[in-house]
């Protein structure tokens, strides 16, 4: 019997592979991806995945050809990949509800986001940033899947021991900020963040971080003739790669 093999296709990253080492394939800006079969069907009904909040990442894994470090995945990277996950897998008309009315997005022609790529320096994940309220110079990265899952995991810790107490932005500014007017100590820079990085500072970061990353514009226009707006964002969850699963 000849040798049956599945169809792939080649997926384009948002960043262009351009903040990744050289070493890494991911510097190559694309991925390879197989179109979805019974295996991954499994997956997104796996129960235990779907209690530990994985199951979105088990079934990227199972479609990624590429021998990547998955850890290492830009979130905005990760993004385009969930969507042609989805079409690959599912088609790429996907509808959702809006004022009770519902509005079929066709998910190939969601646009990456407008970045200035020249700020990049070629597998350098490292950006530079004065704040604007207090002056000092810091550096940032662009988080990583690896660096949400550290950031998570440290936020269910802390409300473990005070669950009266949210520390969901000072816990991601600590994993986004690289160094403070120089240094790159850990310590100093977790300490900088409690007790010594003013709030419009803060927002200011927050801001800029979102003008640099490399994403996907998960954005569409209602179909509602009393909307104004430049369109509403939606989250791919589980249903989104299954509308019968019923969640």
């Amino acid at each position: 019997m000849a040798e049956l093999k599945i169809p792939t296709e080649i997926v384009s990253l948002p960043s262009k592979g351009l903040l990744y080492p050289k070493e890494s394939p991911l510097s190559k800006g694309e991925i390879e991806m197989k179109y979805m079969t019974a295996k991954e069907e499994d997956i997104l009904t796996n129960a235990n995945f779907i209690q530990q909040n994985t199951v979105i990442d088990k079934l990227l894994q199972s479609l990624i050809i590429t021998p990547i470090d998955y850890s290492e995945l830009l979130v905005g990277d990760k993004n385009a990949i969930i969507i042609a996950a989805r079409v690959l897998g599912y088609g790429k008309d996907y509808t959702v509800r809006y004022n009770g009315n519902d509005n079929i997005i066709d998910l190939s022609q969601l646009k990456e986001k407008n970045v200035n790529y020249t700020l990049f320096e070629k597998g350098i994940n490292d950006f530079p940033f004065t704040l604007p309220k207090s002056g000092n110079e810091i550096t940032f990265k662009l988080l990583t899947h690896g660096d949400e899952q550290k950031i998570d995991a440290e936020i269910k810790g802390m409300l473990k021991i005070n669950p009266n107490v949210t520390t969901d932005i000072t816990t991601r500014l600590k994993y986004v900020i690289t160094s403070i007017n120089g240094s790159r100590d850990a310590k100093s820079i977790r300490e900088f963040v409690d007790t010594l990085l003013l709030a419009p500072d803060a927002r200011a970061l927050r801001q800029y971080y979102s003008t640099v990353q490399p994403d996907i514009e998960m954005k569409y226009i209602p179909n509602d003739s009393n909307y104004v707006g430049e369109g509403v964002e939606f989250t791919p969850t589980l249903s989104f790669f299954w509308p019968d699963s019923g969640l």
